[in-house]
């Protein structure tokens, strides 16, 4: 299927009408308000400075307006998933647009033709013959508006964040040199399956990559060749977790500025940000276990799988010595992932649980130390694993010398009082005090830095103390 598209002479004027800013979750961005000849507003979201001639090219998405998904949330395009993955990319990559086009509702025959057309695909009929069946074209959009904002934002050469070629050769049409199509990773849905079938089969997009740069890195690999800025990031950042080998050991927390991973009545949803929880998933999906303390479970009823991003499920690990979690636990009745129940000699256990789960009884003097859970979860092959939670959890896990990586993720919030977060006895002196090579990641609103260990491999901090106790003055000569 083609589309002729009008050039840029025959259009109408756009104007820009006002500048604001907008501050959203995926950065503050500039908003600026277009009107074209025919009355249709329009906006555009830019981040950083788009028109640099410094060889990057901005990252740009022309977003067709959809009140069903991108306000009301339907899962039957995939429109409004596609508007928040766009604004991560930019925002992620520091530069870029997304232009947010009027006029374009139904691939522009306008909202009731496209809830008529909803109505006929219900009978079975796909969605390019829903709008002919109506009398209407295929798709009725064009993109000059578009291409008037990028010159009078002075950009001439972009990369476009689309999987429709169309969207290309009509902004190449336009004198707009678009070096490559990006394609965001938004994952079909069984609600809008048919309808991506479709677009691909004959309206030319294009088809799911097989494997992309996190699917890859999820699955062992670290890419190599051309990437995306947005995959140059996700690179940088767990590749070196994927190059660690079988035996892997992070440590992972989120807490407020002040120190704090809940208030003081245990609220702890959310103390950080929506990307901080994305990138915690992502960690999920590089390890063989996700461990956590029975009171994590009892105070969050966690689920400890992969649902942000794509990837396996670990095996999830409760520390349990005295089996006090409840048994109505996701852990123990979600059957998505296995679950290992540490639990002391003596602890008294369900006969019967779900398949799912498997009691494992350590002895209760040594067998809960930190490095003795770790090579008995090595020795039943889970030798990458994540410690999650909660603070005295982590925190034994880094006193103890066994984190090859910790992952604090400072949220801009100040609690006052709550449940602590990373704390342990440490030095008395600040020549004493842990620390190691480190790498910062801006998450949305958080700063997450990452402790890398395995560099320097320090002493523990119980060590640090023991040896400041013993240069403590005597006072004998």
């Amino acid at each position: 299927m083609s589309l002729e598209f009008r050039t840029s002479e025959e259009s109408p004027d756009v104007t820009r009408v006002v500048a604001t800013h907008l501050p959203t979750r995926h950065g503050d961005f500039a908003l600026l308000g277009y009107r074209d000849g025919r009355g249709t507003d329009h906006v555009a979201l830019t981040l950083g400075d788009v028109a640099a001639d410094d060889g990057e090219l901005p990252l740009v998405r022309l977003h067709s307006e959809c009140l069903t998904g991108d306000a009301l949330g339907s899962y039957r395009c995939d429109c409004g998933e596609q508007l928040d993955a766009a604004l991560q990319a930019i925002g992620a990559a520091g530069r870029g647009v997304l232009i947010y086009i009027r006029g374009h509702e139904g691939r522009g025959i306008g909202l009731l033709d496209k809830l008529r057309a909803y109505a006929l695909q219900d009978s079975g009929i796909d969605t390019v013959d829903a709008n002919t069946h109506l009398g209407l074209p295929a798709d009725a959009r064009d993109y000059d508006q578009s291409a008037q904002i990028l010159r009078e934002l002075g950009v001439g050469k972009i990369w476009l964040l689309s999987s429709n070629p169309a969207k290309q050769e009509a902004l190449e049409a336009l004198g707009i040199h678009v070096e490559a199509r990006v394609r965001l990773n938004v994952a079909d849905r069984p609600e809008n399956s048919r309808y991506l079938s479709t677009k691909r089969a004959r309206m030319r997009h294009d088809l799911p990559p097989e494997r992309n740069a996190w699917d890859l890195l999820a699955g062992a690999r670290v890419p190599t060749g051309p990437l995306t800025p947005q995959e140059e990031a996700l690179v940088l950042r767990y590749g070196p977790l994927v190059e660690a080998g079988p035996r892997l050991v992070i440590g992972q927390l989120g807490q407020s500025l002040d120190g704090f991973i809940a208030s003081r009545t245990g609220d702890a949803c959310f103390v950080t940000g929506e990307a901080d929880r994305e990138h915690l998933h992502r960690l999920r999906a590089l390890v063989d276990a996700v461990l956590v303390g029975a009171q994590t479970v009892a105070a969050d009823d966690c689920q400890l799988t992969v649902r942000a991003v794509n990837g396996a499920d670990p095996a999830r690990v409760v520390v349990d010595p005295h089996a006090r979690i409840p048994l109505t636990a996701k852990v123990l009745t979600d059957p998505r992932s296995r679950t290992l129940w540490l639990v002391g000699s003596d602890a008294s256990v369900p006969a019967s649980l779900a398949p799912h789960v498997s009691v494992h009884r350590l002895e209760t003097s040594t067998g809960f130390e930190p490095a003795a859970i770790l090579q008995y979860l090595a020795d039943q092959g889970l030798g990458r694993v994540l410690i999650e939670g909660g603070g005295l959890t982590v925190s034994g896990f880094l006193h103890a010398g066994v984190l090859d990586r910790l992952y604090l993720t400072s949220a801009p919030l100040l609690v006052g009082d709550g449940v602590p977060g990373i704390r342990f006895d440490g030095a008395d002196a600040l020549s004493g005090a842990l620390s190691a090579p480190v790498r910062r990641f801006v998450l949305g609103d958080d700063v997450c830095t990452e402790f890398d260990f395995s560099a320097a491999k320090p002493a523990s901090p119980a060590a640090l103390h023991r040896a400041d106790q013993e240069n403590q003055p005597t006072g004998q000569d």
